[in-house]
């Protein structure tokens, strides 16, 4: 579980700062959180691999950027789901344009790919929760923390952090079941 630990607070304002020593830190600490984040929500796995590669790019760009240090798991899963959407929107366009003859068999790519798609909303609507419910959610629900590790890391209570929980997961389930028309159509 070390592996899934975001870089410290400490680490992410020296960074924020210009430390070039920390930003490098940063970028290698936020890494295997980035693949993670690609492998889930990318359509194959070179797509992710590209998709957490510039995500890390950016991270290094413009970490200057970030306004909050808290927010950066938030911050790179966005971009991330920004990168996969990007990658499976270019996926379907060749499609369209290159369609395969009779004798292939792409429906399962296709079909992976709306599978990608769904993520993104997915995806979308967590990064639409305020931000105290995303968190919990994120370490919980993402990276795969013990409660207690998330009340811990967060200064909540584990009822609170429950709570938190369990709000974040209901507002998630309400939002993507009010935008079932943004859906992509699947086969029969």
């Amino acid at each position: 579980m070390a592996d899934s630990a975001w870089p410290s607070e400490q680490l992410i304002v020296a960074a924020q700062r210009g430390d070039v020593d920390s930003i490098a830190a940063l970028v290698a600490g936020s890494h295997p959180n980035v693949r993670r984040f690609a492998r889930s929500l990318c359509a194959t796995p070179e797509d992710a691999e590209d998709a957490a590669q510039e995500a890390l790019i950016i991270l290094y760009r413009k970490i200057g950027m970030l306004r909050a240090s808290g927010a950066l798991a938030s911050w790179m899963f966005r971009i991330v789901r920004n990168e996969c959407l990007r990658r499976a929107r270019m996926m379907t366009r060749e499609h369209r344009e290159h369609p395969p003859s009779p004798d292939t068999a792409v429906d399962s790519a296709e079909d992976e790919a709306l599978r990608r798609l769904d993520a993104g909303r997915v995806a979308a609507a967590v990064a639409a929760l305020p931000p105290d419910q995303r968190r919990v959610l994120i370490m919980r629900d993402i990276q795969g923390h013990s409660g207690r590790t998330v009340a811990d890391a967060l200064g909540l209570s584990t009822p609170a952090m429950k709570s938190r929980l369990h709000r974040a997961r209901a507002a998630l389930q309400h939002a993507l079941r009010a935008t079932p028309d943004s859906a992509p159509a699947r086969k029969r």
